[in-house]
């Protein structure tokens, strides 16, 4: 057998990269068809309330302006099970920054004049927009996102906590979050043949679930629909679904009979695509003196609209983490005049993590346990939350490593030079592996190269490339023998890019399609017929079936901050993580999904964060000079390292995903190292200089 410079764990170079470089990728509103026009939203502006009047006249009457679409006069939509699709179907304002009209224009600047021309008025409503633990309209929701029971208990925790010898009582806030892709959501869409046709360009994480959504909402069987994403420009989950600009570009496109454009300006994101909801934590810990764990408790509330119902499930990594024999994990929500949040990069996992890992710290500094040892004291041997054995579980190996390459006990005494503190801090990471059922079409040429077809959706992460290598590999040729072909629903049809997900799924199916080819050249004597030959899989039946083990992937954050007792500053100098996420399939896209997400981690431990305004009930942050994601300013050395892992239980590549793994625990670290430097402990994210000078006080600390 040859060797091929494709094998798995090669670190090959993005195979799109030089087209994204020069200009070449085309995103969703790049697509121009002839004749085509331009769309642009207006916002309702009253928090809650009902449209009573829209006056289209001003818009109308401007020069280029095909037409305005109102709640009145707007096509009218079949069923839905996402009620924020349902736009312009009545008159109902459930949130300030929901869609009441939509100006089209034969140029950008003529439909978004028009928009802004428009006038709408409301009658108001009262509203309520604000989160606390004791809301009166608080309920526990049968489940939480990822399908997880909202409500688990084992053992008597309230009886385990208050017989433990150490106990750690404490409460941690994340405020509102948002995702900002660099790429705005955006679609072109067009009828052709008479309308019979609908072809839509759509930055999305996954065109299948876009067309079967509009499919739906038209009604049009799903053939007669093509949906595109070739190119996406990042999505960090809020891509992960369909959102109400495809359906309005669709609408606009039927309006006018013309192709037509939308793209959502920047400040409209945090209201229509989706957030981060803001959680609100309890975590109870009780111990012995040797820091081994007796109970744990961690009780979350949460906000969620009122259109439709999404509880994101801070509470569950607790059920993975520690060896607890006595616990209660548990969610509670309350439906609030906001919208409706929904995915952002590792949900559940990346709040709760924060709470659960600054209160092990807690339970550290209480007991003067190191806080490494304490993690590694408390490790489990089977899954806690089911009793099932972990397909493989390195986390002590990567807080081992991660200390060692960090330097871990040579910086545990905090440093001080005149008004800068330094200090370090630790937290670990887990992220489930999810794997859903995908198909995938290789094909073998008579010039001896190869196709492979998947609509699989690359949004950054290098997914044509990891899938070629998984082909070549499979089909033990050169890499540049294959051919990827993705993002377009004549493929054939995959999971969304979504939950880490994306190449165990899609990588499942080539590798089983490429070794169902192998064996049919195998068996073939001669040249191939002109049309050559090809094989398809489908892993329904595989990816379904119910793993006896746990899968999870894990990983160690170490990180090290200064803190200017002055300006109240909190500056991150290093970030080290050591992560285990089975077969890395190849090293360079793999350390830059890691990186990347520890660089999200950053932002959300230092500068992102979103209010609710309670008389406006929008968010105020809603660009990206009020909502400060991390620049290269921010973002210090990264080091990106992983344990070197075999599990036989997950794919036939071996792989776990890591999309979402580098975010989760990087903001504990950054939280505990910032105690560790001050000596005062902040529970609330993120850490702006004015709560740090509020914390360390006038003479700063003691």
């Amino acid at each position: 057998m040859r060797p091929t410079a494709a094998a798995l764990g090669s670190p090959v170079t993005r195979r799109e990269g030089r087209e994204k470089v020069t200009g070449a990728a085309r995103y969703a509103v790049e697509h121009t068809p002839p004749g085509c026009a331009y769309a642009w939203p207006v916002p309702a502006t009253v928090a809650r309330g009902r449209v009573t009047a829209i006056d289209t006249a001003a818009a109308l009457g401007r020069p280029g302006v095909l037409g305005v679409l109102t709640p009145y006069d707007a096509p009218r939509l079949g069923p839905s099970d996402d009620p924020t699709l349902q736009v312009l179907q009545d008159l109902r304002v459930p949130h300030r920054g929901w869609y009441v009209a939509l100006a089209i224009a034969e140029t950008l600047e003529g439909a978004r004049a028009a928009a802004r021309a428009v006038r709408v008025s409301y009658e108001t409503e009262p509203h309520d927009v604000t989160l606390r633990a004791d809301h009166p309209g608080a309920y526990t929701p049968e489940e939480v996102n990822g399908g997880y029971p909202a409500h688990r208990e084992q053992g008597d925790p309230d009886a385990a906590l208050a017989a433990a010898p150490v106990r750690v009582d404490c409460v941690y806030t994340v405020p509102p979050l948002h995702n900002h892709p660099m790429e705005p959501h955006a679609a072109t869409a067009g009828w052709y043949g008479g309308r019979g046709h609908l072809t839509v360009y759509d930055s999305s994480q996954g065109a299948g679930p876009v067309r079967t959504a509009l499919a739906g909402l038209f009604d049009l069987p799903e053939e007669r629909i093509t949906v595109v994403s070739e190119h996406v420009g990042g999505g960090f989950g809020c891509k992960g679904t369909p959102r109400p600009h495809v359906v309005l570009a669709v609408m606009a496109a039927r309006h006018c009979g013309r192709p037509v454009k939308l793209a959502l300006p920047r400040r409209d994101l945090p209201t229509t695509v989706g957030h981060r909801a803001p959680t609100l934590h309890r975590v109870r810990l009780g111990a012995h003196p040797d820091g081994t764990l007796t109970a744990l408790i961690h009780e979350v509330t949460t906000h969620t609209s009122r259109i439709r119902e999404f509880v994101e499930q801070a509470a569950v990594p607790a059920r993975v983490m520690y060896a607890a024999p006595d616990s209660r994990t548990t969610h509670r929500a309350v439906a609030l005049d906001v919208p409706t949040p929904s995915w952002m990069r590792a949900p559940g996992e990346t709040p709760g993590m924060y709470a659960l890992e600054s209160a092990m710290d807690e339970l550290a500094d209480t007991l003067g346990i190191d806080p490494v040892e304490l993690r590694v004291r408390n490790e489990p041997t089977a899954e806690p939350d089911s009793g099932r054995p972990f397909s493989s579980r390195h986390l002590v190996q990567c807080l081992r490593e991660g200390a060692e390459r960090f330097g871990w006990a040579a910086r545990r005494t905090p440093g001080r030079d005149g008004p800068l503190l330094t200090g370090t801090g630790v937290a670990a990471a887990t992220y489930p592996v999810y794997i859903a059922p995908s198909t995938a079409r290789a094909h073998a040429r008579p010039d001896g190269s190869y196709l492979i077809e998947v609509n699989a959706t690359d949004i950054g992460t290098g997914a044509r490339t990891v899938l070629a290598q998984v082909a070549a590999d499979a089909l033990n040729v050169p890499l540049e023998a294959v051919t990827t072909v993705i993002g377009h629903t004549g493929l054939p049809r995959a999971v969304l890019a979504g939950g880490s997900a994306g190449t165990a799924s899609w990588g499942w199916a080539v590798h089983d399609a490429c070794t169902t080819l192998t064996a049919r050249l195998a068996r073939h004597h001669g040249p191939l017929p002109e049309e050559g030959l090809s094989a398809s899989a489908d892993t329904t039946q595989s990816a379904r079936q119910q793993s006896p083990y746990a899968r999870h992937a894990f990983g160690a954050h170490f990180a090290e901050v200064q803190v200017d007792t002055v300006t109240g500053e909190v500056r991150v100098r290093r970030l080290l993580g050591v992560f285990a996420a089975g077969r890395i399939l190849n090293p360079l896209t793999a350390r830059s999904q890691l990186t990347g997400g520890m660089v999200m981690g950053l932002g959300m431990a230092l500068t992102e964060h979103s209010t609710v305004d309670p008389a406006f009930g929008d968010f105020p942050e809603s660009d990206l000079a009020a909502y400060h994601v991390p620049v290269h300013a921010d973002v210090p050395v990264v080091e990106v390292h992983w344990i070197d892992e075999h599990d036989k239980h997950l794919n036939p590549m071996g792989s776990k995903g890591i999309g979402e793994l580098g975010i989760v625990g990087t903001a504990a670290a950054i939280g505990n190292a910032f105690c560790h430097a001050t000596g005062r402990r902040l529970r609330g994210l993120p850490l702006t200089p004015d709560r740090v000078l509020a914390a360390l006080g006038p003479q700063g600390p003691v």
